[in-house]
């Protein structure tokens, strides 16, 4: 029998010592490969959202702070910088501390309004048999018609003469006001209209809300003893819609604060600057003194109130919207 051919003296036989040093970092260098891929497939999903959301956010962000610092007049070919001189200006101006004290008194009033009797529709509705789908559309159909045909409704309405509020007042002896043209009424009809143009809006959340309800609960209410529908909506269906309602809040508290299609077409401000909010007081500066600048620091003040309400409102109903 013939012997086995030897090896050659330049060639060694691979060891199992040499095989175990491969194999990890074989898959090392698969996880990393696997990695990559995964954070380049990533990025191409996610590229042309953070690309938007730079070009349409951040940037103009940065860009009415940076007209904020300068004293540009809109048209204007010069520019010079001035620091922070329009925020001083902006908070020493009684008229821009009148608007936004106007601002805050419009949110605090269409807020509760719009959460209350949102929610009170949608349990009516809820509990109702027949004719749903026609109330919920009668309640939305504000949220999705154009503010400024229903600001122009809304001022045949509340004209002083001819109007059908005062005359419906008239009718049954009550007295009537010059709605729009009063110090004293001109904000508080402009929130009134604020609340029943998001009124269906926080209606259709509270509904989808009470559908997410579990029956399982009332029953355990029941059971429980919490048989009256007082108790029911206490223990059960309030503690239940919490994250719906922390949503509607955020959502309506910022329409608020956007409020300017109502002031523009009803008041103008006016009477005096009883109803002026930050998003006129901003327009008017910006567009009919053409104080570009000025404008941008309002801008600049409209967006951090924003920002740091959204904020604010996030943490603190966050911890009690969350049950187990």
């Amino acid at each position: 029998m013939s012997e086995p051919l030897a090896l050659s003296s330049g060639s060694e036989a691979p060891s199992a010592t040499d095989g175990a040093r491969t194999l990890p970092s074989l898959t090392a260098s698969l996880r990393r490969s696997r990695t990559l891929t995964e954070a380049l497939t990533a990025w191409t999903l996610a590229g042309p959202a953070v690309f938007f959301l730079l070009v349409l956010f951040f940037l103009p962000v940065i860009g009415v702070f940076v007209i904020a610092l300068t004293d540009w007049q809109f048209g204007a070919r010069t520019l010079s910088f001035v620091g922070l001189a329009n925020f001083r200006e902006a908070f020493a101006d009684g008229g821009f501390r009148t608007s936004l004290f106007n601002t805050v008194i419009y949110v605090l009033i269409v807020v509760p309004g719009t959460l209350v009797l949102g929610l009170v529709i949608a349990l009516l509705i809820e509990s109702g048999k027949s004719c749903r789908p026609f109330y919920r559309a009668i309640h939305f159909l504000p949220f999705m018609a154009t503010m400024t045909a229903m600001a122009i409704a809304w001022e045949a309405l509340l004209h002083p003469t001819i109007g059908l509020v005062n005359q419906t007042l008239a009718a049954i002896g009550l007295p009537t006001a010059n709605w729009l043209r009063d110090e004293n009424t001109a904000l508080p009809v402009l929130a009134v209209i604020g609340i029943w143009q998001n009124l269906g809006y926080a209606m259709i959340l509270f509904l989808a809300g009470l559908k997410s309800i579990p029956k399982d609960l009332y029953d355990a209410a029941d059971v429980d003893g919490a048989d009256l529908w007082l108790d029911r909506l206490c223990t059960v269906t309030l503690p239940m819609l919490g994250p719906v309602s922390m949503f509607v809040v955020i959502v309506v508290a910022l329409r608020a604060f956007e409020c300017f299609d109502t002031v523009k077409v009803l008041t103008q401000g006016g009477p005096g600057h009883a109803s002026e909010v930050l998003l006129y007081t901003l327009y008017r500066e910006s567009f009919e003194y053409l104080r570009t600048g000025y404008g941008a620091a309002i801008a600049v003040v409209f967006l951090a109130i924003v920002v740091t309400l959204t904020l604010v409102q996030t943490r603190v109903m966050d911890r009690k919207v969350h049950y187990q």
